[in-house]
């Protein structure tokens, strides 16, 4: 994240987080008011399971006590102190089956030994059934003073006129049977039909994804809406869990969903109803609320982002003047106008910028100042070296020609002295005409060969085109001078000299070209670097190419200056570079300089 801001203005690191805050705040906002909803919503749809499941058990539980006191009465009514034999006892059974029969399928009455006594409206027993070895027949023996009731199961016990069965489930008591002056232990049976517990279960639901189910003492399953999937392996129920809690409301993570389950015991039988809800009722109740809100959330995102635009960019909007001021500066322009507006802070920004490119303006113009100075010092201390050196070794080349009565050679050399010094002074100029550099030379070179007789011979030759061209004043003279002195003085008469100007690539090109004794590769690198490659000639100087290279340098930059090509005994061959630069153009920048 924060490498992705670093790439955006402040305007849009202002809109982005101020929409991202907004953004935040209203889904925390959307999220509590979910919750909350989520909550309530829980809550009313667990109490309305309680209300319900509360219902159906005490319809149930009604249910029961009807069938209880149906068996009572034909217990108490029918059964007790009567003659099962006569047949006004099942005349009088049959008209309490009648009563019921909507909820009763058939109605016996056995010995001990599971003998019919008596049936209603069943005519007899099951030929595949043994009474007495039914569990539900042995335990009301067992237990003379419970109603016990069976599970949901398939009637069997009775044949039916047609052969039928029937889903239900049976009521069982101990009963005593007179018969003549003794009783004996029998057992009531009573079929009641599924349906007639059914109908307290259908049509009952709780929210829009809730039901109810109900199960026996050990947890099995004796109404479920889903019975047949049940059955069936298709779906599972947690009805073990629900077996194991008391009467009350608690959570659980059934199959991925959060459910909330009502338990409620049923009275007479140990029977639970199970009233469950799920969260699912919960979102796709409020979908269309979500939806609502959705839209709500959108458009005040939208309004917001319109409103954190506008701040943005009253905000920014200064800033990006200013940055543009900025900008302007830094292109080079120092005398931009820098725009002062906006915040105070913005403001004194501004204004701190002003006075910055003000300041910077006046120190550049020092350094420039200084910068020229300094060049200028520097140049004219490396001219003045040449001049004293030359005019040393001339005069010693006149005073030695004075002693050997060479009077009309020592004119010629005053002479050529004269014109030599006319163009060193040149009015003061440090730069000066190609030609002039060359004629120069030449006045030199004509008094070192009346110096030196007979050692070497020199040529000098020039392109047209290179002549009117600019040069750094007194270049070539030191560097034939080195030439002389370090190759020429142990020669026997066979030195030869060329100085020769061209243009090429641009470039006014001076090259000094020597057959002399030639010096090692280290010797040209200390002889360019400063450094003293041997004892000086005792007429040389010692200093003359570092000069010119320097002079160069300093006037036209460090792309230009010397370069010597030097093998022993094979000669030397230096190379003078600098921009080709007519002489009429270059005297601006010469008065330029020397002014400063």
């Amino acid at each position: 994240m924060k490498r992705l801001f670093e790439h955006y203005g402040i305007r849009r690191m202002i809109f982005l987080y101020f929409t991202a805050a907004e953004i935040v705040f209203a889904s925390l906002v959307t999220l509590s008011l979910y919750q909350r909803m989520k909550a309530q919503y829980i809550s009313s749809v667990t109490e309305e399971a309680e209300i319900i499941v509360d219902q159906t058990a005490a319809a149930v539980e009604d249910y029961l006590q009807r069938m209880i006191k149906l068996s009572d009465s034909l217990y108490y009514g029918v059964i007790k102190n009567a003659d099962l034999k006569d047949p006004s006892t099942a005349e009088k059974a049959t008209i309490l089956y009648d009563s019921e029969k909507e909820r009763i399928s058939n109605i016996g009455v056995f010995s001990g030994t599971g003998e019919l006594e008596f049936a209603v409206p069943a005519a007899r027993v099951a030929d595949s059934v043994s009474v007495n070895e039914l569990p539900l027949f042995s335990e009301a023996l067992s237990r003379p003073d419970a109603l016990l009731f069976s599970p949901p199961h398939v009637q069997r016990t009775f044949a039916g006129s047609e052969g039928q069965y029937r889903w239900g489930l049976t009521l069982a008591r101990a009963v005593e049977i007179r018969e003549r002056a003794s009783t004996h232990q029998g057992v009531l049976m009573m079929e009641l039909l599924y349906s007639g517990l059914q109908q307290y279960f259908d049509n009952v639901s709780i929210g829009t994804h809730g039901y109810i189910y109900m199960i026996g003492s050990d947890g099995e399953i004796l109404y479920h809406p889903r019975m047949q999937l049940i059955e069936s392996g298709i779906e599972e129920e947690s009805q073990l869990a629900a077996s194991a809690v008391r009467d009350g409301t608690y959570s659980e993570r059934y199959r991925g969903e959060n459910r909330h389950v009502t338990v409620k015991t049923v009275g007479y039988t140990g029977w639970k109803l199970a009233g469950v809800t799920s969260d699912r009722g919960f979102y796709l109740n409020n979908q269309k609320n979500l939806l609502f809100m959705g839209f709500i959330i959108g458009l005040l995102a939208y309004i917001l982002a319109l409103v954190n635009a506008y701040i943005s960019s009253r905000i920014t909007t200064p800033i990006r003047k200013l940055e543009h001021s900025v900008n302007v500066i830094e292109s080079g322009d120092l005398e931009a106008e820098v725009y002062i507006g906006g915040a105070e802070e913005i403001r004194h920004l501004g204004t701190s910028v002003q006075k910055m490119a003000d300041r910077i303006r006046g120190l550049m113009q020092d350094i420039v100042t200084e910068h020229e100075t300094r060049r200028r010092t520097e140049f004219d201390a490396l001219q003045s070296q040449i001049n004293p050196h030359f005019l040393y070794n001339t005069l010693d080349i006149i005073v030695w020609m004075i002693e050997n009565e060479e009077k009309e050679k020592a004119v010629q050399i005053v002479t050529a002295l004269g014109r030599f010094f006319r163009i060193s002074l040149s009015r003061g100029r440090s730069i000066i005409p190609v030609k002039d550099e060359l004629e120069h030379v030449r006045n030199y070179l004509m008094i070192q060969q009346n110096r030196f007789k007979n050692k070497f011979t020199y040529r000098v030759e020039a392109d047209d085109a290179v002549l009117p061209m600019a040069s750094v004043k007194l270049i070539l003279q030191p560097i034939v001078e080195n030439a002389i002195y370090h190759g020429m003085e142990f020669m026997d008469g066979d030195g030869e000299i060329l100085v020769k100007a061209e243009l090429k690539d641009g470039c006014t090109v001076m090259t000094v070209r020597d057959n002399g004794l030639g010096m090692t590769e280290e010797t040209v690198e200390k002889l360019l670097s400063g450094e003293q490659p041997h004892a000086p000639s005792r007429r040389g100087s010692g200093i003359g190419v570092r000069n010119v290279h320097e002079r160069i340098r300093i006037y036209f930059g460090e792309d230009y200056g010397l370069s010597i090509v030097s093998e022993p005994d094979e000669g030397t061959k230096v190379t003078i570079r600098m921009p080709a630069v007519p002489f009429d153009e270059s005297r601006n920048l010469s008065a330029g300089k020397e002014g400063a």
